[in-house]
């Protein structure tokens, strides 16, 4: 990884080796990390792509314009110039275990979005837009899933390093599989925040799941919660890092999307039935979200 020499905080691009598949991979053993890095609150950015999963918490990270404890089996999804910095310097991190990928879109090769089209169109890096768009998102992998996600970085890993016959394709294999459950996670993480021991959560975000189809609005939820407008933005955004409206948006996405490559409906049904009476208003607010038209998210994830 190289600085780009800009002004400012470190901007860093992926130094790519000819031959090699461009993902890298690292072991986080925070007792290891010299404690003589970065000063405290210094942040930077890369020109790439981070997934950061923690098998073991400690210390905290800034992510965007929010501070998230690391806690044991988070997942960090960092998009290319989101803001990241090690809260207290390198020494923040000195309990915390876990792993880390870089890459650049170009790892999914042929699949990735051609010139036209913005990174933002693939699906299996749809869970970075957020952090593009949002701030950068902390997601939880759930207790059946983590063994998997630390095998799968190990495998990753290993491939990468001992480099034997088929390692290319052994690779990707592992990365991808890495995403899949990356963006069912994403997908997920509205059900994710309803179980953990969050009354006011899992109360904001039932209503959301029942109502997101209607004409709903934060004065909406708010009033079933019993809070002001403003007092609920505060607290959601403290403990999610998204707003209200943020949540009812991303919900009614990830069904328009699911509509649109498992069902011929019209585009404007689709529309209708994730909440939007205007099918203009919609396909503006999806290629706004996507990069792409409905249609052409269509397009790209059928055969």
């Amino acid at each position: 990884m190289l600085g780009s020499g800009r002004e400012g905080p470190p901007v860093y691009a992926y130094d790519a080796a000819p031959g090699v598949p461009p993902v890298s991979v690292s072991r986080v053993l925070g007792r290891e990390l010299p404690r003589a890095g970065p000063p405290a609150g210094q942040v930077h950015s890369h020109e790439f792509f981070v997934l950061a999963y923690f098998e073991r918490g400690g210390g905290s990270l800034r992510l965007a314009d929010h501070v998230w404890p690391v806690e044991a089996v988070d997942a960090y999804v960092v998009a290319p110039g989101e803001l990241v910095g090690i809260v207290g310097g390198a020494g923040g991190l000195q309990e915390a275990e876990g792993w880390t990928a870089f890459f650049p879109p170009e790892v999914l090769g042929s699949e990735a979005p051609g010139a036209f089209l913005s990174w933002r169109a693939h699906p299996l890096l749809f869970p970075f837009v957020r952090g593009a768009a949002g701030g950068t998102q902390r997601l939880k992998v759930p207790p059946a899933e983590r063994a998997s996600w630390s095998e799968r970085f190990a495998a990753l890993e290993a491939e990468l390093r001992l480099r034997q016959d088929g390692y290319r394709g052994a690779a990707l294999s592992h990365f991808t599989l890495l995403l899949v459950g990356l963006s069912r996670l994403a997908v997920d993480v509205a059900e994710d925040l309803r179980l953990r021991d969050e009354p006011l959560l899992a109360e904001v975000f039932g209503f959301i799941e029942e109502h997101y189809s209607e004409r709903l609005s934060l004065k909406d939820v708010a009033r079933v919660v019993g809070l002001t407008p403003g007092h609920l933005t505060t607290v959601l955004r403290r403990k999610t890092g998204r707003t209200v409206q943020d949540w009812i948006s991303e919900r009614r996405m990830a069904q328009a999307r699911k509509l649109l490559v498992q069902t011929n409906q019209a585009v404007e049904e689709v529309g209708r039935r994730v909440g939007h009476a205007n099918a203009a208003y919609f396909v503006r607010h999806f290629r706004r979200a996507h990069g792409i038209t409905p249609l052409a998210w269509r397009r790209a994830g059928r055969p």
